[in-house]
């Protein structure tokens, strides 16, 4: 929830949405995590869904198309487009909601939620933990997009923060 002064959304004047957790563990541990389906299928997204499809082209250009399921049985599916990878210290990526082949889609619970999503994942490690520091900001929205994301920070909190949980919950069972 901070704004850089020289990012993108400083110059766009769209509020970014920061958040990070710090973990009890190497940060090339933590980038496996990020980086290898297997693992993001056991632990990605927020409480309460299964991850149901996992595939990862890791590569600049490559994507990580994922299928989610919720407790009552509804589908969600998403795609993060890579941009930038840096071993072991960052990750940016376009995420969208898509369809099960990948085409991109709108939010199924909110329609005025940006199309795309910038997603930069920053690994840092200090004293053997690492912080995983995420920023959101959304591509070219429109005024109501915008409006949209702005005023869902606190659900992103909630979002991001039920996801973290469960990455600790995963590192605490695969040490």
């Amino acid at each position: 929830m901070n704004e850089k002064p020289n990012s993108p959304a400083s110059k766009s004047g769209v509020k970014e949405f920061v958040i990070s957790r710090t973990y009890d563990v190497p940060r090339d541990f933590m980038f496996k995590l990020w980086t290898e389906p297997q693992h993001m299928q056991r632990w990605w997204g927020p409480k309460g869904v299964t991850v149901i499809h996992s595939q990862m082209d890791l590569r600049p250009g490559g994507i990580y198309h994922y299928g989610m399921k919720t407790s009552d049985g509804h589908e969600m599916w998403g795609i993060f487009v890579f941009r930038e990878i840096v071993k072991t210290e960052r990750l940016v990526f376009v995420n969208s909601f898509s369809d099960k082949k990948g085409g991109i889609t709108r939010h199924p619970m909110s329609p005025t939620w940006p199309l795309e999503m910038l997603s930069t994942i920053i690994f840092t490690e200090q004293s053997g933990k690492t912080t995983v520091t995420v920023s959101w900001l959304p591509l070219n929205p429109t005024g109501e997009e915008r409006q949209t994301f702005e005023g869902g920070f606190e659900s992103m909190q909630k979002g991001w923060g039920g996801t973290f949980d469960r990455l600790g919950e995963y590192l605490s069972k695969a040490k």
